[in-house]
């Protein structure tokens, strides 16, 4: 049976395109033949995931942003990206540990929100 493998991208319409491309480019290094790309092959993390999350349209989750979505980027050690970002100049809107995982926000230049997240190993339930 055929069945989906993985998240493929995350497409929208931005003002001036090359402009955001090198802001992801200059401010989070990240870059690629037809925009932003990720390899899965250089990810280090063990059971590794990405994910699609739905919220009530109640919800502030997305806030200061005036989209209705945000990218979540996956990082290998969110204090020391934190401190790089910061030595850029970017505002950290916020950062917190969940147990479960690290999180930290930012804005990108068109004003998106990107969540920043690193994965923790959850504890072993087998016992």
């Amino acid at each position: 049976m055929a069945a989906i493998t993985g998240l493929g991208g995350v497409f929208h319409i931005v003002q001036d395109p090359a402009a955001t491309r090198k802001w992801y480019k200059d401010y989070l290094g990240l870059d690629g033949e037809y925009g932003p790309m990720l390899n899965w092959s250089e990810e280090t993390g063990e059971k590794p995931y990405s994910l699609i999350s739905h919220f009530p349209d109640t919800s502030d989750y997305l806030d200061p942003s005036p989209s209705k979505f945000m990218i979540n980027l996956r990082v290998d050690d969110l204090e020391g990206f934190v401190e790089q970002l910061k030595e850029k100049g970017l505002e950290i809107l916020g950062q917190v540990d969940e147990g479960y995982g690290k999180f930290a926000w930012i804005l990108d230049c068109d004003g998106v929100k990107i969540e920043f997240w690193q994965q923790v190993e959850a504890p072993d339930a087998g016992g």
